[in-house]
Parts: C-alpha cells; sequence; structure tokens
C-alpha cells in the first residue's frame, strides 16, 4: 500500500435546521442579574465512582455495499472499472483491501476485485445508519474531474435534520490520505501521476438520535463533470460523562516558535458530554525514552463535540541523535489522572532531510504560515508592460502565449499596437523599474496587514529579476540593470523585518529553445519566423543546467521563507527542496519555510487554489491566490477601477478563507516603472485599517471543528484557550442570532471588536442570541467580528 504523508481532511460545514449543542448552553450574559449554572458541569457517573474520566466509544465503521454504484480500482490482472467516466481508475495493487486505519480511524476498505463496485457517486442517495448519538461522521471521498462538494443532510430520530458541506478532492492532485504513484488508463496501461484518496468528516449533533444520512447531489461519474466518489464511512459515537480521546498523535519536524522545541501534535477530541474546563487543568505531554517534555500544551476549554489540535514541545535527551524512532505515548492528564493516551513511534529530533518522498514527508508548513493568514502576492515582469488582456476573461501575464493564437483577442491587438515584426522579447529595454521604490512597497504591504510576501522571480517567459548565472536574460544584464528581488528583500529586512519573504519560481519556461513548455522555440506569431531567444545561450539540459541552479541561486543566495512554485513538468525538485530545507544550518532557530505543491513532486506543504476557495474546512494547509483584478495577477492596463474587488470582498474573502484554515495570498501587478497603481493601494490600505480593529480574530486563529460557516453571513474562528469569533459578512441587526452550539458559558463576555462596551447575551433553544445597540452597528463595517471572551 502507498500512503500519502499528507492528509487532507475537510470538515463539514454544519448548518443544522434544529442544531442545537450536544448540552443546553447557559441563558446568561454580562447583563444577568444572576448566571445560570451551565449543566454540564456536573458530577459524571464515572468521577462518581472515582475516575474522573470515561472511555470514549471506539468509531464504527458503516458498510456502504448496497449503495456502491462505481467500480473505480482495478488491478494489472482484473480489468474493467471506470472511475471518472473516461475509463481511469484507481491500482488496486497500491491501496489497502479490508480494515485500513487513516487518522487512527477504522475504516473498511472496498473490495478491488474485477467487476466489484467499490465506491458511491454522490447523487443524493439515502444512508440509514445504526440509530445512536454521534459527533461526526468521517469519509474516505475523492472527486472526479476537480474538487466535488455538495450539501449533506442528517436525519434525527425526532424527525429534525441538520446540515453539512460534504466534499472531496480531485483524485488528480494527488494528496491524501490514501495515495497511489500511478492511475490506469482506459487502454490498461499506467498514467504515472499520482492520485489520492482523503478523508472528509461532517458533524452530528450528539444531543440527537441519529437515524439516516442524505449525500450531496453532484453530478454522475462522467468525463469532464465534478463527481464526488465516496468509499467508507465510519461513525464517532458520543459517550456520557468526561471522555476524551487523541486523534492522529505524531512526532513532526516543526519547531515551536517559543522554545525552538521540537513539535509533537495530535488533535484532542471531547467525546463526552462534559464541558473540558479550566479546572480541570488538562494537559497534553509525551512519554518517550529519549526525549522530555519542555513545553507541554494546555486545554482549558473544549465543549463536548468539540476538537482541539494541540502542539507539545520535547527535546532529545544527551546522547539521542536526530531522526532516533523510539515508541512513547503521547498522553492527556486532568483532574489528577489519565483523561487519554496514544501509543506512536516518535521521531526524537530533525534529521538531514534527503531527497525522497520519506524524507521530505516530515516537513510540514511552519507555524508562523498557519499563523500569518493573509500574504501579498506580486506579478511583475516583462509581461507588465504591454499589459493587456480582455478584462475579466484571461491572465494578463500569460501576453506572450496569448500571442500565439490567431483566435486570442491579444494577436490583434498586438499587431495593432506594437505591429507584426514587434517581438515579445522587444519589451525588454522598455521594462525599465525607474521609479521601483522597495521601500514604500514593503511598508504599503505592511500597511494592508499582510504577514508575508511573495515576489514572482520567474514566470513563464524565463525573464529573471535576479543576477542568475546561468542566463543574461535577466534584469541585472538588460531591462532594468537592477536586481529587483535583492532590492525588496534588502528593503523587507531593513523597514518591515516583521514580514516574511517568499518567491515563486515558474518551473517551466514558455518558448525556452532548450526545453520549450509550448513545444517550440520563440517564433513570430504571424510568419512563424524563428525569433532570439534573448540572453539565452542554447544548449543546456534544462534541468540539471538551468532551472535546478536557478533555484538554489534563490535558495542561498535569497534563503526565501517561501518558495512557491508553478506548473511542475520535468524538474529535480528532490535534492532542489531537500538543499532548501537543508539550509536552515545557516538560519536561526526556529526560522522555517515553506514549499507549495507545484514542484512536480507530490511532497508540498501547502495546496494553492487560485481564483477559487473550498466550501468547507480542509485541515492539511492551503492557500488561496487571486488578484484584485477581476481575472488577472499581471497589471491590465485595460481594466477600470471600478471592475477591481472591493474592500469588503476582499475582507470577505480573507474571513472565509481563514475560517476554513486557509491563507489568502492576494495579488497585485504593479506597472513596469515599478509603481503600483492607487486603486490597488487604496484597497490594500483599507483592509490594513480593517486588521488593526478584527486582525485578532484573524491571526493566530484556527478553524472551528464543528463547522466553518453558518448560512451565507456567519464565519467562525477560535483562538485556543481564550477565545470565539463570530464573523458577521453583513450589518447585523439589534439582535444577531446564532443558530449553532458556540462555545460560550456563563460569565463569559461578548463584545463587537471596534466597540467598547460589552453586549447583552443570552442562549434560547440551542441559538446565541446577542444584543446588537445601534452605537454598536455603526462601529463596524465590512464584517462585524463578535468576540466571545472565555473566562478562566
Amino acid at each position: 500500500m502507498s500512503t500519502y504523508p499528507r492528509r487532507r481532511q475537510v470538515l463539514g460545514a454544519a448548518a443544522g435546521v434544529a442544531a442545537a449543542a450536544a448540552v443546553p448552553l447557559a441563558a446568561a450574559g454580562p447583563a444577568s442579574a444572576t448566571p445560570a449554572t451551565h449543566p454540564d458541569t456536573g458530577t459524571g457517573a464515572d468521577e462518581e465512582r472515582g475516575d474522573p474520566w470515561g472511555t470514549a466509544p471506539d468509531p464504527v465503521p458503516v458498510p456502504l455495499d448496497a449503495l456502491f454504484d462505481n467500480d473505480g480500482i482495478d488491478t494489472a490482472g482484473a480489468r474493467g472499472g471506470n472511475f471518472d467516466g473516461s475509463g481511469y481508475t484507481f491500482p488496486g495493487e497500491e491501496l489497502p483491501a479490508g480494515r485500513v486505519e487513516v487518522d487512527g480511524i477504522p475504516f473498511t476498505f472496498p473490495s478491488s476485485a474485477a467487476g466489484a463496485k467499490n465506491n458511491v457517486v454522490a447523487l443524493g442517495q439515502r444512508l440509514d445508519l445504526p440509530r445512536g448519538r454521534y459527533l461526526s461522521a468521517v469519509f474516505l471521498t475523492a472527486g472526479s474531474y476537480g474538487e466535488a462538494s455538495g450539501h449533506a443532510t442528517v436525519h434525527y430520530a425526532d424527525g429534525t435534520t441538520s446540515g453539512a458541506g460534504l466534499g472531496g478532492s480531485d483524485w488528480y492532485s494527488g494528496s491524501g490520505a490514501l495515495s497511489a504513484p500511478y492511475r490506469y488508463k482506459p487502454d490498461g496501461t499506467k498514467d504515472e501521476h499520482r492520485v489520492g484518496i482523503g478523508v472528509s468528516e461532517i458533524w452530528l449533533d450528539p444531543g440527537r438520535e441519529a437515524v439516516a444520512l442524505t449525500l450531496p447531489t453532484t453530478n454522475p461519474a462522467q468525463e469532464n463533470k465534478a463527481s464526488l466518489h465516496i468509499f467508507a464511512l465510519s461513525l464517532q459515537p458520543a459517550a456520557v460523562g468526561r471522555a476524551l480521546f487523541l486523534r492522529d498523535a505524531h512526532s513532526t519536524n516543526s519547531l515551536l516558535e517559543s522554545s525552538g522545541a521540537q513539535s509533537v501534535e495530535a488533535t484532542v477530541v471531547n467525546a463526552g458530554s462534559v464541558a473540558v474546563l479550566a479546572a480541570d487543568r488538562l494537559t497534553v505531554s509525551v512519554d518517550v525514552p529519549g526525549a522530555r517534555t519542555v513545553e507541554p500544551a494546555r486545554v482549558t476549554r473544549l465543549l463536548p463535540g468539540e476538537q482541539a489540535r494541540v502542539r507539545v514541545g520535547i527535546r532529545n535527551r544527551g546522547g539521542v541523535r536526530p531522526g532516533t524512532v523510539q515508541g512513547g505515548r503521547v498522553l492527556a492528564t486532568g483532574r489528577g489522572a489519565t483523561a487519554a493516551a496514544s501509543s506512536r513511534d516518535l521521531t526524537l529530533g530533525v534529521a538531514d532531510y534527503l531527497p525522497t518522498d520519506a524524507s521530505l514527508a516530515g516537513h510540514q508548513a511552519p507555524y508562523w504560515f498557519h499563523a500569518a493568514k493573509f500574504g501579498i502576492f506580486i506579478h511583475w515582469g516583462l509581461y507588465s508592460v504591454p499589459a493587456w488582456s480582455p478584462v475579466g476573461k484571461q491572465y494578463a501575464e500569460w501576453y506572450w502565449n496569448h500571442l500565439q493564437s490567431p483566435d486570442n483577442e491579444v494577436y490583434a491587438y498586438h499587431e495593432q499596437k506594437y505591429g507584426r515584426d514587434f517581438a515579445y522579447d522587444d519589451f525588454i529595454p522598455m521594462f525599465r523599474a525607474e521609479r521601483f521604490d522597495p521601500r514604500a512597497w514593503v511598508e504599503l504591504f505592511r500597511d494592508a496587514g499582510a504577514q508575508y510576501h511573495v515576489l514572482t522571480s520567474k514566470h513563464h517567459e524565463g525573464f529573471a529579476l535576479w543576477d542568475t548565472k546561468v542566463s543574461d536574460r535577466n534584469s541585472v544584464k538588460m531591462g532594468p540593470k537592477r536586481d529587483l528581488i535583492k532590492e525588496l528583500f534588502d528593503a523587507s529586512k531593513r523597514y518591515t523585518p516583521e514580514l516574511h519573504r517568499g518567491l515563486y519560481f515558474s518551473m517551466p519556461e514558455w518558448f525556452n529553445p532548450d526545453n520549450p513548455w509550448m513545444g517550440h522555440a520563440p517564433r513570430n506569431p504571424y510568419t512563424q519566423a524563428p525569433v532570439p531567444y534573448t540572453g539565452h545561450t542554447a544548449g543546456k539540459d534544462y534541468v540539471k543546467d538551468y532551472q535546478a541552479p536557478q533555484m538554489r541561486e534563490l535558495i542561498h543566495g535569497y534563503d526565501p521563507q517561501v518558495i512557491w512554485c508553478d506548473i511542475g513538468g520535468a524538474n529535480d525538485s528532490y535534492h532542489v527542496i531537500a538543499d532548501y530545507f537543508n539550509n536552515g544550518k545557516n538560519r536561526p532557530k526556529p526560522y522555517e519555510v515553506a514549499v507549495n505543491n507545484r514542484s512536480g513532486i507530490p511532497f508540498h506543504d501547502f495546496t494553492t487554489p487560485e481564483y477559487t476557495t473550498y466550501e468547507n474546512t480542509v485541515v492539511a494547509k492551503w492557500e488561496s491566490s487571486r488578484g484584485l483584478d477581476p481575472f488577472s495577477y499581471g497589471y491590465n492596463q485595460a481594466t477600470p477601477d471600478d471592475r477591481y474587488m472591493t474592500t469588503e470582498e476582499v475582507v470577505h474573502s480573507l474571513v472565509d478563507i481563514v475560517s476554513k484554515n486557509g491563507n489568502f495570498l492576494l495579488d497585485i501587478g504593479p506597472r513596469a516603472d515599478g509603481t503600483i497603481p492607487e486603486i490597488m493601494q487604496t484597497r490594500l490600505r483599507e483592509t490594513g485599517e480593517w486588521l488593526k480593529v478584527n486582525g485578532e480574530a484573524i491571526y493566530d486563529t484556527t478553524y472551528w471543528s464543528r463547522m466553518a460557516q453558518l448560512g451565507q453571513d456567519l464565519r467562525f474562528t477560535v483562538r485556543q484557550n481564550r477565545a470565539f469569533y463570530i464573523h458577521s459578512l453583513s450589518a447585523p441587526g439589534a439582535k444577531l442570532t446564532v443558530e449553532a452550539p458556540v462555545p460560550i458559558r456563563s460569565g463569559d463576555k461578548v463584545t463587537l471588536l471596534g466597540h467598547r462596551r460589552p453586549l447583552t447575551w443570552t442562549v434560547r433553544g440551542g441559538a446565541l442570541v446577542i444584543d446588537v445597540p445601534e452605537a454598536a452597528r455603526r462601529s463596524g463595517k465590512h464584517v462585524w467580528v463578535f468576540k466571545v471572551e472565555w473566562q478562566q
């Protein structure tokens, strides 16, 4: 079996028709004369017997055989499947059979026997469940022809329902809890491209007895239609009293920023009916020979049904070499007893990275990247000179490629504006960057509230913005005659040292004569006559002598904290990325770096949807990017100011993405002279003004395990052990009603960020109701953020 180390887990965005908490919430706020007693603080049966912690029930695999309607798995000797409607299938040799455990959850994985159905395409089928009270339903899913998702409905014995988004990532993206290094083509041969099956989880109300589940309605498995496929299902039962369990406990190669200690991660799940509070003194630690816990994790608020991801810091004892594997236990203790334990093999210390899947799999997105949430993308290059495409239709930075097609509007535009004999490389002397002020740039990014910036070091046109030694096709030898990356990074280090610095790098080049991505060297699109690839000396091995050396120049010369690759294709990324990670020997600790999912190999620290987002929470780290322009990263001079994103749209996008565990990389396109259009500057500064007031609900927060959003207008974020945030995307009325099991208790304080006075609140029928006076409503704009400050 081949398993991919990066799980892509989707948590359902529940929108309960009768969504109530597992237990009633306190019906009292700061203005109440007499605080109500929270009903889940009583003594449970286990505590009466002397044991303060009960046992969480094991997950229950649910057979799906009766619903299976698709054969998506083949083997070399047993053909006949058709997963995606085009005849492609998963390889059964690389997948499990029967019982399989994923992130500590047991599933029954279906058969790959010839002719056997092994997954259900979600078309609104109803599935009867073993009657019971459950915290969640966990699925193994995949999408064919793209990300696929829809609305699932949970049915309860009392006739009520709750709703949740259920989705699956595109199997062709290769990420997931289960994956294979190839797929079978319709003719039975191997397509050497990794495919994957991920985990998707939806919340159920443990206060009601579940009886059935209706699957979303997506598309039948047909070519070019996105379909959601479900392979397996397990239910997590709820317990009565105090009961916790640990999920997905494992060592990491990440370092805690507070101490520099190695991090061991685990998810603490409250499976019981009693809240975890500060008085329980719940602590997570590691017991393993060869290392000691130096920074335990604490959980001071976890209501029934909720989850909290924690990080425990450990250090090797003297003489234990980095990379030593040792059996140990991750322990959750509280009230003087062990609440939960997970036995695991742990890797102690961080050894040097090797150019292999197994070694690189130990790396993950650094914690600063998780906390940052908001970055600025900068597309700047030769394409910034013509800076034209039909508005909202295609990327302006793809000008040279668009120019190749007589059917594209750029073809006619270029002929009229510049003439048939004006080659793309004739833009090089026009790219002068004469008004580029790197200090003004980075101070604008800081004022926007961004935490990092990512500059295009080289786009698909192959023009490098640094002093590369492997080609004269760069901004130092021609054009601006300046090392633009160095100037930006130097300014960032000096004037905005709090910002993290990253670089985009295109793996292929459209028309590089040594390895043209588009199949041919540069030519006149009107006559087809060959034209020079300016500054390039032909005859190199593209990967060995050109691409890999350029990436190493960036790594060792500029030490970016993010390398944002694009396109993939031919590469030596295993060696280059291992070199990048090992270059940390020369960095102060902890100073960690990240690589996205487009370097051409399966490994990645985060995924990168562009001009789109996910419907639900995705636990594996991701980052959504888009331009302020309606559909371009590079500057498009044809775009009028009123077509750019409004500040409200920027803030709404940021809140939506962050609530689902994503980062927002918002792109600007400077002009060729280095100036940033005024409309872009205005949008960034206005976003920064909102973040000055509301940033605590964005930075260093995490998703709420129960749901990311409620309806169209509400989103949620959590600052662990401190506060819960409700984001209203529309102006609230005199009362804000939140029909969700908000983690609030008697004595907690509710405020609207930007308004100083606490607000009165109550809980009615399981819904939180907040009184919002007119003065509070007037104090907000774009998104109104309500803070539930937990009192310990």
